[in-house]
């Protein structure tokens, strides 16, 4: 078949659609599968396979916009079901052979470094994009990344029992009305990996639904790193070394993070509990104390506090043209909180910003010496308590940050983070600065 009979034959109905994309995927991967693995090919054979891919990725792009509906129609069984972003890409490779990589084809991208890999995820990306994009589709994805997480409902009565629990990178505890999360990967300054994400959507969770909690409280605990030992730190961002390895995934991290746990900083847990006319999410006010540094992903989470207190000597950064991708929401939320001019400084030229300077005001409320640190924030809990606090805050996120627009724009990122993920300069970057990751950079 021509490329136009292909065009043609993936925009026909939705089973001659199929078996066209079944059927193309399947040269496709015949064509890889008789070169070399990627680190072994030739200029020139990375040019053919490049050929190949792209010619499929034309035809999966005009399958969905489409048939994206349909498709997701199918996979959820009439939107009665709520399948998450990873859930919802290994039903659709089952469903529609070829549109997105299958688990075995996942498994053996992520045993390779990140510059060895044939770059699967960038269709899950073409994938996510188009359904985030639907007006249908999208918002039922939303609500389906806004429910409870499985591993938090199984923790919430030994929560709500004991008021704590350890988690691999996330302590969390509650005192009196307030939860306080600890990020404690004491050896790596908090870098973010999928284990991390996990957690903090647990713990996330199990805030918003235990009924005695009225406030969230996230800082960083004390690092045994040796350059910061003994002091608390934020987070370092993402871990650059995990994704030099090839351990970052697009739906488990990048796309979950945001659209998880983040999301849920801002809109809150999404339940079946309550009378159908009443907001069905569980929302909380969320305090961030930065002692030290709030790097990368660390200073995304900044966007989405009610709150944030920070050390007299400590900064913040968004260090995204350096390492290469897309710092998460930052670019939509960090120009409405700080201008579009400062936005660009601090995301496009890596400049740091130092609570001790007035833009720092800009993203953080209140700056305090070291030793008034700990009082400071019994304060601010304090005062973010009660029922018209909740109902303010969910009045001001609605007006600053629509559910459409950021559905919007989180449809074009996940196409443009999962292109990012396997450019060459990223792939250049994390490996020189992957020994950097936890050391503060």
């Amino acid at each position: 078949m021509t490329h136009a009979d292909d065009l043609r034959a993936v925009r026909a109905d939705l089973d001659q659609a199929r078996t066209a994309i079944a059927r193309a995927a399947r040269d496709t991967d015949e064509t890889l599968r008789a070169l070399p693995v990627p680190e072994h090919r030739s200029p020139e054979q990375r040019a053919a396979a490049q050929a190949a891919i792209d010619a499929t990725r034309t035809l999966r792009a005009a399958f969905l916009e489409t048939h994206v509906e349909a498709v997701y129609d199918e996979l959820t069984t009439g939107r009665t079901r709520h399948l998450r972003v990873t859930e919802l890409a290994r039903a659709a490779a089952t469903a529609f052979p070829g549109l997105v990589p299958t688990d075995e084809q996942l498994a053996d991208e992520r045993a390779r470094p990140q510059a060895h890999k044939e770059g699967r995820e960038i269709d899950q990306g073409i994938f996510l994009q188009h359904v985030l994009r639907s007006p249908g589709a999208g918002p039922h994805l939303f609500d389906a990344m806004l429910r409870p997480t499985p591993r938090a409902l199984e923790l919430l009565p030994e929560f709500s029992r004991t008021g704590k629990v350890e988690l691999t990178s996330v302590r969390l505890e509650r005192t009196g009305a307030v939860a306080r999360l600890t990020l404690c990967r004491e050896d790596s300054l908090n870098a973010e990996d999928n284990q991390q994400v996990d957690d903090m959507e647990t713990a996330v969770d199990l805030a918003l639904l235990d009924p005695a909690v009225e406030v969230g409280l996230v800082r960083g605990g004390e690092m045994t790193h040796p350059r910061y030992r003994g002091r608390r730190v934020f987070s370092a961002g993402i871990n650059l070394k995990t994704l030099h390895s090839g351990g970052i995934s697009l739906t488990d991290f990048l796309l979950r993070r945001e659209l998880g746990y983040i999301h849920k900083l801002v809109r809150g847990v999404l339940t079946d509990d309550g009378p159908a006319w009443r907001s069905r999410t569980v929302e909380k006010p969320w305090i961030g104390v930065v002692d030290t540094f709030a790097i990368g992903g660390g200073c995304q989470l900044l966007l989405a506090f009610d709150h944030v207190i920070a050390a007299a000597d400590a900064y913040v950064s968004l260090p995204a043209a350096k390492e290469g991708i897309i710092p998460g929401a930052s670019n939509y939320r960090l120009t409405r909180a700080v201008g579009p001019r400062r936005a660009r400084q601090i995301i496009l030229e890596g400049r740091r910003l130092f609570a001790s300077e007035p833009d720092a005001g800009l993203l953080i409320d209140e700056v305090h010496d070291h030793g008034d640190l700990d009082a400071a924030v019994e304060r601010a809990a304090e005062r973010f308590q009660g029922s018209a606090v909740l109902a303010n805050r969910r009045m001001l996120n609605l007006a600053e940050e629509s559910p459409e627009a950021f559905r919007e724009y989180m449809a074009e990122f996940a196409l443009q983070q999962s292109l990012r993920l396997y450019s060459s300069d990223v792939i250049d970057k994390v490996g020189r600065f992957a020994t950097a990751a936890t050391t503060g950079r």
